[in-house]
């Protein structure tokens, strides 16, 4: 590896630590709301939990806001949701729409090995289908937000997101990661990326 690459790793992690710190202080009055909000919606925690893999294939426990009712991710569509949904609660349709059950990752960020900007975590039910083109995937860091964001997120098949992440890895930058950084909030905003055209936010094909 190149040493200015090297560096420009350890200046990544630098940021992601930082930035993650700040960025938790600053939200922390909307996490109160939306925690009592959760409380108050539905019955469960307001933290939701689920094993995910990280890189080179560690598994780690990502945490979000949730969304569904609780203990009912393996019932119905299981690991894939619609828009109509009739797991996901009111408050859940409010905070998936705009991004917002992803804040607690900005912890898993600072402890467990996540990056501001990544492949998504994947499942591990997902992984063991993976072939070795796709392992690639899990050279990197899992990130809370991706190319596939800024490419369309959950309307493109998840072998077109899969190739958008190995794309990724090969051509990473700092300043790729800010133009990601930068359109993420614009494009969850501007843009429909939780469902397909079918409605649907699907599991791995």
């Amino acid at each position: 590896m190149k040493k200015s690459l090297t560096i420009q790793y350890v200046i990544k992690d630098i940021i992601d630590l930082l930035f993650s710190i700040f960025l938790l202080i600053l939200l922390s009055p909307l996490c109160l709301v939306i925690a009592i909000l959760i409380k108050l919606d539905s019955k469960g925690p307001v933290i939701f939990k689920q094993k995910r893999v990280g890189r080179n294939g560690k598994e780690f426990i990502m945490l979000k806001f949730r969304t569904m009712q609780q203990n009912t991710e393996h019932i119905g569509m299981r690991y894939e949701t619609s828009k109509d949904d009739p797991r996901v609660t009111r408050v859940g349709k409010v905070i998936r729409r705009v991004g917002l059950d992803e804040i607690p990752q900005l912890i898993n960020v600072i402890f467990d090995g996540m990056s501001l900007v990544g492949p998504r975590p994947a499942s591990p039910h997902q992984v063991v289908k993976y072939t070795e083109l796709e392992k690639k995937r899990l050279l990197a860091k899992p990130g809370i937000t991706n190319m596939d964001i800024i490419k369309g997120g959950n309307n493109l098949p998840w072998k077109q997101r899969i190739i958008w992440d190995i794309w990724y890895i090969e051509h990473w930058s700092l300043w790729l990661d800010s133009k990601i950084l930068f359109l993420t909030p614009f494009m969850i905003l501007l843009t429909n990326l939780q469902y397909d055209k079918d409605g649907i936010s699907k599991d791995y094909e």
